[in-house]
């Protein structure tokens, strides 16, 4: 099993670690929301990313912008949750737009959905270190990718930041909007067959000429990874959970579901110390009403060690979970190439 040393001390990864418990607190939506004012927009990404973007508007996240105020089930939803318009309530704006300052919804989910708000990143990300592409020294990309990351652009690599921004609105912690408005408590997601789909674009690296598959140790890593976060917002979710009722019962079931996941995946993997820290945890926290504290608490803790899990292994020695890494077969949508 390859590790790699991590600095938790670093700037960067303090301010990712405090940010992720802080959120954790104040409840996942806002994760997902974003600042608007750090939007730059789905065409400033395009101008360099063209089969990324063209992919892209092939998906659901794209279509979304479109199509969900024309749905009969998401007028239901708005009514009964008193939101007169989809494109201008924060209640609909966190999962289902990009919205850019000021106030303004310019796209459905974007690429900056996934890898941050990108005003502070983009032309560091861009700019090949002041040269041509193909320009660059090893050493001249690693800082350029260094000092994006910096910035906060989340890159393919940062498993578990890209899972947690899946998660935010795939599990849906409102109680209200559930057992009030009708809504689903979150949907059935898995990151290795939700992100080997249509949202694929795996392009960048072969020139466009065709968009493959994961590797076999990147699908372990998103495979292990995508069941801690699922772990870590689920608890989350029982947090907002005050009366017995269909919310509460959706959470719990899903939060339970993924403790067993992970405490089973520690089994398998019993070099990876921090699962078992994980599981541990999971298992020890009651999932019951009105458990905020407690449940933010073990979420927060989920969220430190799950960051460093992401971050200290590469996949190559968790051979043992292959067998339970879903196939091209359950991959969700239509792939473009």
């Amino acid at each position: 099993m390859t590790t790699t040393p991590i600095n938790l001390t670093t700037p960067l990864w303090l301010v990712r670690i405090a940010t992720m418990v802080l959120l954790a607190g104040i409840g996942l939506s806002a994760a997902r929301a974003g600042d608007p004012a750090l939007i730059v927009g789905p065409n400033a990404c395009g101008e360099c990313h063209k089969k990324e973007s063209a992919i892209w508007q092939n998906t659901h996240h794209f279509t979304t912008f479109r199509d969900l105020p024309n749905k009969k089930e998401a007028d239901d939803i708005a009514g009964k949750m008193d939101v007169k318009r989809l494109k201008s309530e924060s209640l609909c704006l966190n999962c289902h737009f990009t919205l850019q300052a000021p106030d303004k919804v310019i796209a459905g989910i974007s690429c900056e959905s996934c890898h941050s708000g990108g005003k502070n990143w983009i032309k560091v990300h861009a700019e090949f270190s002041g040269k041509k592409e193909g320009q660059e020294t090893k050493a001249e990309i690693a800082a350029r990718w260094q000092k994006s990351e910096a910035a906060g652009m989340i890159r393919p690599t940062a498993y578990y930041l890209l899972a947690k921004n899946c998660l935010t609105c795939h599990v849906v912690p409102n109680e209200k909007l559930v057992n009030v408005g009708g809504h689903a408590a979150g949907s059935p997601f898995e990151l290795v067959s939700w992100s080997q789909g249509e949202v694929r674009h795996n392009v960048w690296y072969n020139k466009g000429a065709s968009n493959p598959e994961g590797s076999q140790v990147r699908k372990r890593m998103m495979f292990v990874v995508g069941r801690v976060v699922e772990l870590e917002t689920a608890l989350i979710g029982v947090s907002k959970a005050t009366t017995k009722d269909t919310y509460a019962l959706k959470m719990a079931t899903r939060a339970d579901a993924a403790r067993k996941a992970v405490a089973a995946l520690a089994n398998l993997l019993p070099n990876a110390s921090e699962l078992k820290e994980i599981a541990d945890i999971g298992q020890g926290v009651g999932l019951k009403l009105n458990n905020e504290a407690e449940l933010v608490d073990a979420a927060g803790k989920i969220s430190v060690l799950g960051l460093k899990f992401s971050n200290s292994y590469d996949g190559s020695g968790f051979s043992a979970v292959d067998q339970y890494i879903p196939g091209a077969d359950k991959y969700k949508g239509q792939v473009s190439n």
